[in-house]
């Protein structure tokens, strides 16, 4: 049985007395990269036990999970690391306790609750977690942290970096859009305008021109790197995405969290293609929507946050940096609703081409 449980972050604050700690600007969470080498594998620093480590291998623990804006049931991003934190409950036995920034501001707060609550890993979904965790892990050795996405310059030993090759993925959902458009004319809507999104758009453009150099793309962005109501924003994405399929685009992209539910109502509304983002969309959609939903780009944070769980639990958990690519299936395409069914062997090979190091997506 699933052993979860949700805090109201206002009174657990109140609980502890915590006091929270000013954010600084979202512009500089997690734009900053480690390297752009995708190869998976953990590079920890010093000692290869993480500090606070001291859990007997297959006892219980609490976890905390600090979701970012939108939440549990955003159906991309957040549901995706939600999904790794329930099958940890189910088949680890440990009890997830969550919280949700609503603002910017909530982010320091919340981990510092979790923190507080005895809460050990704590997993902060989402880059724009990256400052506000560089003070809180500092200040808690004990506790052992990882963050997806995120990067922390000087990073103490007890973070563990969870990164994801977003390009190979993106390149790969790119390919299928030029590989099934009629119009030679496809979309990009991405949320911030930042470094890790830049990475989702880079691949799909790429991926699309390897199989047709001459094919138009568009692209349009909800919002600048730090805005938090790119990620929450359906009517924006939906009012571009109805504007384009009126100019003759058929596939659009979306990779701008809870956003991009917009887009495929334009889609059904247009008569038109979606591509979803992180979680295979087709399972969580309506039937209706599903008949629009080409495929979607699988972003495995479920399985990054089951991992480091597990791997915490089993005294194994070393900090570094891990790197979730192509080879190791941390990113890839779904194929539900056999819409791609006539091109997955083309798909294929050139998953294997970028495997084998032959075909290099770009990150930028």
């Amino acid at each position: 049985m699933r052993k979860s449980k949700r805090f109201i972050a206002l009174a657990l604050v109140a609980t502890f007395g915590l006091v929270a700690a000013a954010c600084n600007d979202d512009d500089d969470d997690g734009t900053a990269e480690p390297s752009d080498d995708t190869t998976a594998v953990t590079e920890a620093p010093g000692d290869t036990t993480a500090p606070g480590d001291t859990t007997a291998p297959g006892e219980a623990l609490n976890v905390g999970i600090a979701f970012d804006t939108g939440g549990r049931g955003d159906g991309t991003f957040n549901d995706s690391a939600a999904r790794g934190a329930d099958k940890a409950a189910d088949e680890l036995g440990v009890t997830v306790d969550e919280l949700e920034a609503t603002t910017a501001e909530d982010r320091g707060p919340n981990l510092e609750t979790l923190t507080s609550n005895g809460d050990n890993p704590v997993i902060a979904i989402g880059f724009a977690f990256s400052t506000d965790l560089a003070t809180v892990a500092a200040a808690n050795p004990d506790t052992s942290y990882a963050v997806v996405d995120g990067f922390v310059p000087d990073a103490p030993p007890n973070i563990t970096h969870l990164g994801f090759a977003e390009q190979e993925g993106s390149f790969l959902v790119g390919a299928a859009a030029a590989l099934k458009t009629e119009s030679d004319h496809i979309g990009f809507i991405g949320g911030q305008e930042g470094a890790l999104i830049k990475r989702f758009e880079a691949g799909y453009v790429a991926g699309a021109k390897y199989i047709n150099p001459d094919i138009v793309v568009e692209v349009q962005y909800l919002g600048p790197d730090g805005d938090n109501t790119a990620w929450t924003s359906p009517d924006e994405a939906k009012q571009i995405a109805n504007g384009w399929y009126a100019d003759g685009v058929d596939i659009i992209y979306t990779a701008a969290g809870g956003s991009g539910a917009g887009t495929i109502e334009a889609a059904v509304e247009s008569d038109a293609w979606a591509i979803g983002v992180d979680s295979d969309q087709y399972g969580t959609a309506t039937p209706e929507q599903q008949a629009h939903i080409l495929t979607s780009m699988l972003k495995r944070v479920d399985t990054a946050v089951y991992e480091v769980i597990k791997a915490y639990q089993d005294g194994t958990l070393e900090g570094g940096f891990v790197t979730y690519n192509l080879a190791v299936d941390g990113v890839g395409y779904s194929t539900s609703g056999g819409y791609l069914d006539d091109i997955v062997d083309q798909l294929e090979e050139i998953k294997a081409a970028i495997i084998a190091g032959d075909i290099t997506p770009p990150s930028e």
